[in-house]
């Protein structure tokens, strides 16, 4: 039988982030966003070279910063160019979970003329991450209302 391209549980894009320590990161995103740790595997000088979380139905690879190799997480570089969202059916409770386990607040938790309720947090790597719930599909004379500045 042959090997399937996109190992089982996993989906087309899985996000690969580098982490400023991957131990207490996994144990934030266990109290954060209810992840499970999968696979962790350390190299011999105890970092961690790879690990999997589950997230919900989505996987998230990690591992600690190999700034020898040029891999440093955004907390050392300074900044990210990349997003996580989470997609949730109580992003209020997400959020508070989140902000519990100690992430920082970028852009405060609101319900956002795009139909969703919608915010930012910052975790201890620097890694920005998205709450988001869906709750309305607004039409395209509302979407030119609150691009034009006039929508509520």
């Amino acid at each position: 039988m042959p090997m399937p391209a996109v190992p089982p549980g996993y989906h087309t894009v899985t996000p690969h982030l580098t982490v400023k320590d991957c131990e207490k990161t996994i144990e934030f995103y266990r109290m954060a966003f209810g992840a499970d740790a999968i696979n962790i595997r350390h190299d011999p000088q105890g970092r961690v070279m790879h690990a999997v979380m589950q997230i919900g139905d989505s996987k998230v690879m990690m591992h600690d910063e190999y700034p020898e190799m040029g891999a440093v997480s955004p907390a050392t570089s300074g900044g990210t160019a990349v997003y996580l969202n989470i997609y949730t059916d109580d992003a209020q409770k997400a959020w508070d979970r989140a902000v519990a386990a100690g992430a920082t607040v970028k852009f405060a938790l609101a319900k956002q003329f795009w139909g969703a309720i919608y915010g930012q947090l910052v975790d201890p790597s620097g890694h920005v991450w998205e709450i988001s719930q869906q709750v309305g599909e607004p039409n395209e004379e509302e979407m030119k209302k609150a691009f034009s500045g006039s929508g509520s």
